[in-house]
């Protein structure tokens, strides 16, 4: 394939070594000084931009006929929007808010729980998410999916709310606890806890690799399809 990248930092980088691996071209890589660049002669982009520049690339990509996965958050307000581009134009967009293998299974691990927890008001739950003092989004995309997921499949919680640290809500908003510092590159925790006793999921990256692999089969698996996906798609259809 020939891949057009948004978005050329670290994890811009990280993505493009896969590419290589993988046998794939990345044709374009744009960045703040040549922003607004089209995926000319692109089979595919991969979009990994700052939240105020996503909208752009996107729209940019839909009208250029490319597909594109993107895996930018802090604009997930405007998806009902980008949505309906996609069906009008005929477009093919794949989001996530983690396109790392180890965070997708969590998520269905995160669904189960809730279901099987929710009618047990003695555990309350909390969700911690630390990242490097880079990340310009908090909560992180992830920690807001893990959050919808539980409001989703519990029915004592609804929404988010900033937390604050060592607690827990039985019902209500679900609080989230994030951290800022160093170069830690993603950790997120759900801890159901009750006077007795604590259930905890946790998912730890060791490094950028898993995240860029994820986005890269993202892409792969978009090419020729059309409508909005997202990882959990690419995993139920391998």
């Amino acid at each position: 394939m020939k891949i057009a990248l948004y978005g050329h930092g670290r994890m811009g980088k990280a993505i493009e070594a896969v590419c290589g691996t993988r046998g794939h071209d990345v044709v374009l890589a744009v960045g703040r000084e040549n922003s607004g660049t089209p995926p000319i002669g692109a089979d595919v982009a991969i979009e990994f931009s700052v939240p105020d520049q996503a909208i752009a690339n996107i729209d940019l990509c839909l009208q250029h006929g490319v597909p594109v996965v993107v895996g930018t958050t802090g604009w997930y307000d405007q998806l009902p929007r980008v949505e309906a581009l996609v069906a009008s134009s005929k477009g093919a967009l794949l989001w996530a808010s983690n396109f790392s293998l180890g965070v997708n299974l969590m998520f269905r691990l995160n669904r189960m729980l809730a279901s099987l927890i929710d009618p047990y008001p003695a555990y309350g739950v909390h969700i911690d998410e630390v990242h490097h003092v880079h990340k310009l989004d908090a909560p992180s995309g992830t920690a807001l999916t893990l959050a919808r997921d539980i409001d989703l499949h519990a029915q004592r919680f609804h929404g988010w709310r900033k937390g604050e640290a060592g607690e827990a809500s039985a019902h209500g908003a679900v609080p989230i606890i994030s951290e800022r510092k160093g170069e830690v590159l993603g950790k997120h925790s759900v801890s159901w806890t009750s006077e007795e006793d604590r259930l905890v999921l946790t998912h730890e990256a060791f490094g950028r690799t898993g995240f860029a692999a994820g986005a890269v089969i993202a892409a792969e698996w978009l090419l020729g399809r059309t409508g909005t996906y997202t990882m959990d798609d690419v995993l139920s259809n391998p």
